[in-house]
Parts: C-alpha cells; sequence; structure tokens
C-alpha cells in the first residue's frame, strides 16, 4: 500500500468519528478495500440505541437497492449461461401482462428505461404499514401499461427490478433467494450477506432509527421484514465489508469475478442519465455511476425505512468504499463522498514529510473543532464538520519543532500570521495558537465553557447531557 493511502485511511475514521458526533447519529460502519483487499473496517455508535448496543462491522445492515447489482449480474450470468438474452421480450418468461409491459425487453428494465410504475398505487410498505408485495401483487400492477414511454428516459422502478426477478425464477426454476444467494452472493465468496430476511438466528443485526425532527427521540425499527417479491429490488443485508469486496469483483480489472468481463462492462456502462438532477449520474445494468473530484466511480445507493447507504468503487484506484448508516436522516452521501475527497487531497500531496508528524490533534476553538492533518510538507488545517474538511483549509508552513507561518489561507482569517504550540509539563502540546486565536484540547475547551458559561451548575448541566453529546465509541 502507497503512503499517501495509509495517511488518508488514517485520518477518515477520525472524520468520519466527529460527523456522527455532530450529526447525533446512532451508528454507521465504513469499509474500503484496495485492489480487492479490505484494508479500513470501522463501526461507530450503536446497533440499537434503545439498548445501547455498540455496533461493530459484523453486525449485518439492510443494504436496500444494493439489491439490484446483484439481480443484474443474476442476469447478466443467465445470458452468458444461454438461458436468455438481453433483447428478450418479458412475456418470454413471464406471461399474463399489460401488452406494452409484456413487449418491454429485458435490457430497458435493467437500465430503468421501461418506464414502469415506480413502487404500485401504495407503496405504504416502506412506512411499515403494509407487507411488502408478492409475486401476484406484482402481475397485478403489471396489468397497467408503463407510466411513460419506454426507451424515452431514466424513471427508476423497483417494481422493474421485481419483475426482473420474475424473470430469474421461470429460467431458472428456483426461488430467487436460492438462486442468487448460490450463483452471485455464495460464488462470490461472501460470507456476511442474504438476499433478504430471515437471517440466522443469533447473526448480529443493526436495527434502523428514526429521525428525531418529529418526536423529539428516535424509535427503532426492527428491519427484520421479509421485501417479498421486490427482494432482487431492496431485500439485500449484508456487512459493509462484504459490499466492498463485492463491488470490487465488478471492476473490470478484477483478477476474478461471478460475472466475465464483458458482463462488466456492460454493468457499468453509462446508458441513461438522470436528467432532473443537479448531479450528473447514470444508470447501466444495476449500477449508477457518477464522478466525484474528478475521479470517475461506479456502485449503488440504498434506502430502506431506518437504513441508508452508499457503494462507490474508483476503478483508476482499485478503492472501493462502503458507507452503512442505520438512521433515516444519515448524510450517507456526504460522508462517502467525504472519504473521496479525502483521499484525493491526499493523494494529490502525498504523504506528511517525518518532521511534520507531531504535528497533528483536533483542537477546539471559538467556532468548534479543526484537525491539524500533515501531509507532503505542509500541515492542512481540515474542518471535520464540512463535507469536504480540506475544502478552502489553511495551510501551515513549519518551521521549527512549534512554530509555523500561516499561508495560504482565507484573507478573512489569519493569512501570513504566525502559529505556533505550547507545551505542558509533560512536554505535550497543550495549545495551539493560530495568530491571536488560542485552540485548546477538547478537555480543556469543555472545562472553560462550563466555567465561562454554566458556572457552579456546569456539572449538573454536563450529567444531563452526557448521553447525548458524548463520543460515539468506535468498534
Amino acid at each position: 500500500m502507497t503512503k499517501w493511502l495509509e495517511a488518508a485511511l488514517d485520518y477518515i475514521p477520525s472524520w468520519l468519528e466527529f460527523q456522527m458526533r455532530i450529526f447525533s447519529q446512532p451508528g454507521c460502519v465504513i469499509a474500503i478495500a484496495h485492489r480487492g483487499k479490505i484494508v479500513l473496517e470501522r463501526a461507530f455508535g450503536y446497533a440499537d440505541c434503545s439498548r445501547g448496543e455498540p455496533l461493530t462491522p459484523r453486525h449485518r445492515f439492510r443494504a436496500a437497492s444494493h439489491a439490484k447489482s446483484f439481480a443484474a449480474a443474476g442476469i447478466l450470468k443467465l445470458r452468458e449461461m444461454g438461458k436468455l438474452r438481453l433483447n428478450d421480450p418479458v412475456e418470454k418468461f413471464v406471461p399474463d401482462l399489460d401488452r406494452d409491459i409484456a413487449r418491454l425487453r429485458i435490457f430497458q428494465v435493467l437500465c430503468h428505461g421501461a418506464g414502469i410504475i415506480r413502487d404500485g398505487a401504495d407503496c405504504g410498505y416502506f412506512y411499515d404499514r403494509r407487507p411488502y408485495p408478492t409475486a401476484n401483487d406484482l402481475l397485478t400492477d403489471f396489468q397497467s401499461p408503463p407510466v411513460i414511454m419506454p426507451g424515452t428516459r431514466f424513471k427508476y422502478s423497483n417494481h422493474g427490478y421485481g419483475l426482473l426477478g420474475l424473470i430469474i425464477e421461470a429460467v431458472t426454476g428456483e426461488t430467487y433467494a436460492s438462486w442468487i444467494k448460490r450463483e452471485i452472493v455464495d460464488s462470490a465468496g461472501l460470507k456476511e450477506t442474504a438476499p433478504d430476511m430471515p437471517i440466522a438466528e443469533g447473526t448480529p443485526f443493526a436495527r434502523g432509527h428514526t429521525d428525531k425532527v418529529l418526536v423529539g427521540k428516535r424509535g427503532v425499527i426492527p428491519g427484520d421484514y421479509s421485501t417479498g417479491a421486490l427482494a432482487p429490488a431492496s431485500g439485500l443485508v449484508a456487512t459493509a465489508s462484504d459490499l466492498a469486496s463485492f463491488f470490487a469483483q465488478l471492476s473490470p480489472r478484477a483478477t476474478s469475478s461471478v460475472i466475465s468481463i464483458a458482463s462488466r462492462r456492460a454493468m457499468m456502462r453509462r446508458r441513461l442519465r438522470n436528467l432532473h438532477s443537479s448531479v450528473e449520474n447514470y444508470y447501466g445494468f444495476g449500477m449508477i455511476s457518477g464522478t466525484v473530484d474528478g475521479w470517475n466511480w461506479f456502485g449503488h445507493a440504498g434506502a430502506l425505512q431506518g437504513y441508508l447507504s452508499r457503494t462507490k468503487m474508483l476503478p483508476a484506484l482499485d478503492l472501493t468504499i462502503c458507507v452503512l448508516a442505520n438512521s433515516a436522516d444519515a448524510s450517507a452521501e456526504q460522508w462517502i463522498n467525504g472519504a473521496i475527497h479525502i483521499l484525493h487531497t491526499f493523494r494529490r500531496r502525498g504523504a506528511p514529510s517525518s518532521k511534520l508528524n507531531d504535528w497533528t490533534g483536533r483542537w477546539w476553538g471559538l467556532w468548534g473543532a479543526i484537525d491539524l492533518v500533515p501531509m507532503g510538507n505542509v500541515v492542512m488545517v481540515a474542518n471535520p464538520q464540512m463535507g469536504n474538511p480540506f475544502l478552502d483549509a489553511s495551510e501551515l508552513q513549519v518551521s521549527s519543532r512549534d512554530k509555523a507561518r500561516i499561508r495560504p489561507s482565507s484573507g478573512f482569517l489569519y493569512l501570513g500570521e504566525a502559529a505556533h504550540r505550547r507545551r505542558n509539563e509533560a512536554d505535550r502540546a497543550s495549545e495551539l495558537w493560530l495568530g491571536g486565536d488560542k485552540f485548546l484540547l477538547e478537555t480543556e475547551r469543555a472545562a472553560e465553557i462550563e466555567t465561562q458559561y454554566f458556572g457552579n451548575s456546569g456539572n449538573m448541566n454536563r450529567r444531563a447531557h452526557e448521553r447525548i453529546d458524548s463520543a460515539i465509541p468506535s468498534r
């Protein structure tokens, strides 16, 4: 592993832990694979806030629409086996459909170009108001024609992937869950993934959580339901490391995979652009793609009640990042893009010079925390509250053990002024000065705030808020 990557992997968990704290999130797991091997795996927070159960990397999550990538890989594997063609009409495998639905081609359904209704007339199953659809429910919905003209534009459809599941069952003569588990999940060597619930008793499972805006507290969502005939669209249960490993195998550069290089290229090809969006992204066959910081990526997103997830594979770097969160208001997209921003900055700047190794740490001032992050021959003054902590960051040019100059920097900050550190009796840095602004370590700044603003009631106030504001443990 290169030095810059080691340095980036060291900082990413620190930044993500802080993001968890400021957003008061229940739990999150991040896994990163390099050249198919897991090189970072960390968990933060709780699998179940009501019980205070610590979250670990072994906890399974509802990975939701990541299931589409598995279903698409299954369709392409059946094509490789000569069991179907992507240009086959749907009616070849599933009878008694609306005429226009029956004439749809498999490839149109794969890339969400079929114009099919997204979730049926009532998607209350996403709210725990009703069970997920059965195959008969889907077939009833498919008695109505497409909502928009097929082949005209991207229109995401969970029902469409439910239809692909029915095709897989018709071709294989097996249930979707049993076939996809053997031919895709097990063949990929994934030990912590299932196509849907239930999973084996005793398996660690992260519960979902509501947001806390409406009622002032988070509710726990059991998350142990079956998604029925929508398993190919949203049923997947997995760990972050399994998902990172699977998407790494879908890279055309991967040395082993459950499908051929040609099929992998077909999955990630940018077929339809999401037109009504401020972010440029595309859909292939069970695969979303886009660009962050100039790096192309492919992967998928997932969302079910109480869960949000993202996976992005960067082919140029052979890096795959997966973020799983167990709350309805998690900033999963910001977190995975933030990890990419951090990787990009370290790759551009390089690993830190050995003389800067001591210029690190989280320091607290009037507006919250800053991080000193050495890279190359400078020390970046990062803002861990930001989605991109290095955006517009000041830099310190270190001149001696405890002295530096601030340049470059925003003109609103301390451009050109001196920076220095002061040490305590144990010869450890205990104060950081940027210009005339003194930053302290967390415990010292917290004590200062209690003394200045809470007086004698400071300790009582701290105890009352300890559970809410305490640092989230990592596992």
